[in-house]
């Protein structure tokens, strides 16, 4: 039998309910989160492989560099003919260590579906329409004070195979890359207020709430540009307590 949003939802107050009776402090969820079905085929089971020469892998890997990226790239609204369709959004902030210092040229890259809630990816096969001004990536390197900004479309919510009536919140894809190709950290942005957030088991397998709300940006009437873009900041935290959540292991 399918597994219903009912059960998911059952499921997950389960094991917010056992994080809150432990009492528990952690900063990134289980890797084999059970509502998040696709995690427990998935997970890593084993010890990482130790890479005993990370030079020779970074030479395999591309460079980045300062002249790979161009303001075009940051503004994923004139990377076509067209204009896409959909509201216009700026969305910045900065990235930070755990003491508020910035980290400083770093490449940050998003991925994100379109207005309809459709990826422009061969495998995305939702019913919803395509936008031929619209590919949904981008890249900027972080500047001196850290931060980072795109103009962007916001994403729709669109469907997935988790369970039956499965929807995921409108969310953006972040990846950073550190000094070196080997190291990489990814996340998801969401847009505050929506109702899919209490159904989502991704969203969801981050137990801790304050964590949770740390993925969630925040409406800054100041950032919107007049007549063209509502703005929304978020910053990125890599590590201590405040952290942002990362998919590692995932």
């Amino acid at each position: 039998m399918a597994l219903t949003q009912q059960d998911i939802s059952r499921e997950i107050a389960e094991r917010s309910r056992a994080f809150a009776e432990a009492g528990q402090t952690r900063h990134h969820p289980a890797r084999d989160y059970a509502p998040y079905r696709s995690s427990l085929l998935r997970h890593p089971k084993h010890p990482l492989v130790t890479v005993r020469d990370p030079e020779a892998v970074e030479l395999s890997g591309p460079v980045f560099g300062v002249t790979d990226v161009t303001d075009l790239d940051a503004d994923l609204t004139r990377q076509h003919a067209g204009e896409p369709l959909g509201e216009r959004i700026t969305v910045t902030g900065r990235v930070l260590d755990r003491e508020g210092r910035p980290i400083r040229g770093q490449l940050a890259e998003i991925w994100q579906a379109n207005a309809s809630g459709r990826y422009a990816h061969q495998r995305d096969q939702h019913p919803a329409p395509l936008d031929p001004n619209f590919t949904g990536v981008g890249r900027c390197l972080t500047d001196d004070e850290g931060r980072y900004r795109f103009t962007t479309i916001k994403p729709g919510a669109y469907p997935w195979r988790n369970h039956t009536n499965a929807w995921r919140p409108a969310h953006i894809h972040f990846s950073l890359f550190g000094d070196a190709f080997t190291q990489r950290l990814i996340t998801q942005m969401y847009f505050p207020g929506d109702p899919l957030f209490a159904y989502d088991p991704i969203l969801q397998s981050v137990t801790d709430a304050a964590a949770r709300d740390r993925l969630v940006a925040a409406y800054e009437h100041d950032l919107s540009v007049p007549e063209w873009s509502l703005g929304y900041r978020w910053d990125i935290v890599l590590d201590g307590p405040a952290a942002t959540w990362l998919e590692e292991g995932r």
